[in-house]
C-alpha cells in the first residue's frame, strides 16, 4: 500500500487551497427523514477537521440513496450539512446545486477553514455515467481533490473517478485506513488467519472466498449461505435457502481448501423456524444435519458459536464479512452477537466489512473492540476479491500540482 500512502494527506499541499472532498455520507434514514446511523459521517470527521485546520476551504460532495438522476427532496443533502455542522460545532454551508453558477460562486467565496456541502451528486444523471463535461465542471470548483469515500471506490463515477484525473488527487484519512487495514489481510496477515463468511448467498461471496482461500488457515461459513454447503455435504436443510446451481461449486471449494491445507468449518448446530417472522414458540435449535423439513436455517447455534470462538482465541487475524443470521430479529441474532463478543474480547487483529455486519456490530455496542470496521459494502468485497477499484486506481495516477512530485 506504499503508493497510497504517498498519495495521502501527508503530502497534499492543501493550505490556502480549495479542496473538493468526496465523502460517503450515504447514511440510513428513517421514514421521517431522520439520520438513523451517522457512523459514515463520523468516519470522515478526521479528514474534514484536518483539512479545515490546515487552512483549506472544503467543498464536500456525496450521494445519498438512489435518486436515479432526478431530484428527490427526501434525499437532499441539506440535513447532512446541518448534522455535520452540529458534530463539528461549525457552520457548514449548503448549496442546492452541484455544478453551475451558484455552486461556483459559493465555492469561490469560501475562506480558509470554511465548509460547503453540495447537493446530492446523484440528482445529476451525468454522475453515474462519468460524463467528462460534468467531471470538468466539478473539478472547476477546487484546486485539489481528496477522496475519503472508500464505500464508492468501486464505482467509476464522475465524483469518484472522473475528477481524480483532472485535479491533483489524494486519499483522505479514512480511505488510507481502509486500504491499509484491508490490504494487511491480503499482503501480510498475522497467522493463523481466520476468515468468517456469512450472508444469504454463496454466489455474492464466491469471488472473495476463492481469493481468500489460499491465504487463510480456516474458513468458517455461516448465514443462509451455509445451507448450500450443508446440502453439498448430503445433509437435510429443510426450507433453508439453497442455490442449486452452486452446490457443485461448494464441493469444488471444499476440495480446493483440502488441497491447499485450509480447513472449512460449517455450522455444528443451527437455529431454525418456518420463516424469519415466526414466533418464539416455533423456533428451535438442532444439529446442522438434523434440520426438520419445515425448518429454515436462520442463525447458527450455541455449539457453533463456542467452536468458532475457540478458533478466534488462537487466531492472529480475523476477517469477517456478513452476519451469521437474521440479526434484525433478536430471536436470530444470538450467533452474530456471540461471535462478535468473542472477537471484540480477543487479542486478534480483527477486520470486518459490509453494511449489514457493520450495523449489527454497532447495534451490539461492540465496535470499539474491533481493529477496523470497514465502511464499504461492495467496495470491501471487491477489494478482498483482489479486484482493482477505479476510485483508488485514479488516485494513484493522479495529476500532480506543478512542482509537486
Amino acid at each position: 500500500m506504499e503508493p497510497t500512502r504517498k498519495a495521502g494527506l501527508d503530502v497534499a499541499p492543501v493550505e490556502g487551497r480549495r479542496v473538493l472532498l468526496r465523502v460517503d455520507f450515504n447514511v440510513p434514514l428513517t421514514t421521517d427523514g431522520e439520520i438513523r446511523d451517522d457512523s459514515r459521517i463520523r468516519a470522515s470527521l478526521p479528514t474534514i477537521q484536518e483539512l479545515s485546520a490546515r487552512g483549506a476551504s472544503v467543498v464536500l460532495v456525496t450521494h445519498l440513496g438512489r435518486p436515479n438522476g432526478v431530484p428527490v427532496p427526501a434525499l437532499s443533502t441539506a440535513p447532512l450539512a446541518a448534522h455535520l455542522g452540529r458534530l463539528l460545532n461549525q457552520l457548514v454551508a449548503y448549496c442546492p446545486e452541484v455544478v453551475g453558477e451558484e455552486a461556483d460562486q459559493m465555492a469561490r467565496l469560501l475562506r480558509p477553514g470554511d465548509l460547503l456541502m453540495l447537493e446530492n451528486v446523484r440528482f445529476w444523471p451525468e454522475e453515474e455515467t462519468n460524463d467528462p463535461i460534468f467531471s470538468a465542471q466539478l473539478a472547476s470548483l477546487a484546486d485539489i481533490y481528496v477522496d475519503d469515500a472508500f464505500g464508492t471506490a468501486h464505482r467509476a463515477h464522475a465524483s469518484t473517478e472522473g475528477v481524480a484525473h483532472l485535479l491533483p488527487a489524494y486519499a483522505g484519512r479514512l480511505m488510507q485506513t481502509e486500504l491499509e487495514q484491508l490490504g494487511r489481510i491480503l499482503d501480510n496477515p498475522a497467522h493463523p488467519l481466520l476468515a468468517i463468511m456469512g450472508g444469504s448467498k454463496l454466489s455474492t461471496k464466491l469471488g472473495v472466498i476463492r481469493h481468500l482461500l489460499p491465504l487463510v488457515d480456516t474458513l468458517c461459513l455461516g448465514g443462509a449461505m451455509a445451507a448450500t454447503f450443508l446440502k453439498a455435504s448430503g445433509l437435510e436443510v429443510g426450507l433453508s435457502l439453497v442455490e442449486p446451481d452452486f452446490v457443485a461449486t461448494a464441493l469444488d471449494l471444499a476440495r480446493d481448501a483440502e488441497a491447499g491445507g485450509a480447513a472449512i468449518e460449517l455450522p455444528l448446530d443451527v437455529v431454525v423456524a418456518p420463516d424469519a417472522g415466526a414466533p418464539a414458540s416455533r423456533v428451535q435449535v438442532c444439529d446442522a444435519g438434523r434440520m426438520p423439513a419445515s425448518g429454515m436455517l436462520l442463525d447458527v447455534g450455541p455449539k457453533t458459536v463456542a467452536r468458532w470462538s475457540e478458533l478466534v482465541t488462537t487466531s492472529g487475524t480475523v476477517v469477517w464479512n456478513g452476519p451469521l443470521g437474521v440479526y434484525e430479529n433478536p430471536l436470530f441474532a444470538t450467533g452474530t452477537r456471540g461471535l462478535a463478543e468473542a472477537i471484540a474480547n480477543s487479542g486478534a487483529i480483527s477486520v470486518t466489512g459490509g453494511g449489514d455486519l457493520q450495523a449489527a456490530i454497532q447495534s451490539f455496542g461492540l465496535a470499539a473492540g474491533f481493529t477496523h470496521i470497514s465502511t464499504g459494502g461492495g467496495a470491501t468485497l471487491e477489494f478482498l476479491e483482489g479486484r482493482e477499484l477505479p476510485g483508488v486506481a485514479a488516485l494513484l495516477d493522479a495529476k500532480p500540482l506543478p512542482g509537486d512530485g
